[in-house]
């Protein structure tokens, strides 16, 4: 990722920053009901809070491997090295919300967000994609519950993917969309942006939030097989380092990121995972085990 660390100032300087860059990536939707983004100032979503040292919403690509690594045997002291640990607040989970009410510190919105009909669907609420008192107040709820700030209201992209995530946690495949093996499979769903590992119908991993391919750099679908897993990896396009890295398709991996996975943007084709995930997935994955990927990512 090309990292771009920004002293600590006034919020109404750093979202007028995020907000240079924010402006122009697209929000999609996570459903077949697309909901475009409001045009103008309510338009242009922005981290709703001043990020955190580890929190950089504006950076604009991901440190992932261009072309397929150059693969070689780690040594046992190259592999005893763990990667350095996350700042902490690298992984809040901060929503986009409108410049104009991020500025302004509104308590409830009443602006709809681009998942406002998922929102209110998953709430139980009246569903016409319109923000009222009672929307705002019921999304609010949940956000605090959920540590999302700010807590406004706003049916944004990170609201949407915890309730994703909350939905999955019993039965992730529960529609069957990655093949039931006798052995371990990675399964990748680009829609819903998760991924967990299954072995049989067992789930042995997850499901865990993730950030794949953004449109040109596209996840690629289908069957894939972890040939090379590197811990201490590098990136070779911005040198940029790719903690626990697992290799499936030529320079697409399985890896952390020093930085939020809720971005409106992808990846440059990556699996992005926080931290303490990746390393988690590093403990249950082999050389040579499946990958299934499936799904579009939001927007792309």
């Amino acid at each position: 990722m090309i990292s771009r660390r920004i002293a600590p100032r006034c919020l109404a300087v750093v979202l007028a920053a995020a907000a240079a860059a924010a402006a122009a990536l697209p929000v999609g939707t996570a459903s077949a009901e697309p909901v475009p983004p409001a045009s103008g100032a309510e338009g242009e979503l922005v981290p709703g809070v001043a990020p955190g040292p580890g929190y950089q919403p504006w950076q604009i690509d991901t440190p992932d491997q261009a072309l397929p690594p150059q693969v070689y045997e780690p040594s046992a002291e190259e592999d005893a090295v763990e990667p350095r640990g996350a700042v902490a607040g690298t992984y809040d989970l901060v929503e986009f919300v409108p410049l104009a009410d991020a500025v302004a510190r509104v308590a409830c919105t009443k602006s709809a967000g681009p998942y406002q009909r998922q929102v209110e669907r998953w709430l139980k609420r009246t569903v016409d994609g319109k923000q009222s008192a009672g929307d705002c107040k019921a999304i609010r709820a949940f956000q605090v519950k959920e540590k999302i700030k700010p807590a406004i209201g706003f049916a944004g992209p990170v609201t949407w993917a915890r309730m994703q995530l909350i939905s999955a946690r019993k039965n992730p495949n529960a529609a069957k969309k990655c093949p039931v093996r006798s052995y371990r499979v990675a399964c990748v769903d680009l829609t819903r942006q998760l991924t967990w590992v299954q072995k049989g119908e067992k789930v042995v991993y997850g499901p865990v939030p993730m950030r794949s391919g953004r449109a040109g750099y596209r996840t690629r679908a289908g069957w894939h097989t972890i040939y090379w897993r590197h811990k201490n990896h590098v990136s070779t396009l911005y040198n940029q380092p790719m903690p626990y890295s697992q290799f499936f398709s030529g320079g697409q991996a399985f890896h952390a990121v020093y930085g939020s996975i809720f971005t409106t943007v992808g990846s440059m084709g990556c699996v992005n995972l926080r931290l303490g995930d990746a390393r988690k997935l590093w403990g249950v994955l082999k050389k040579g085990d499946r990958v299934y990927v499936w799904g579009h990512r939001p927007g792309t």
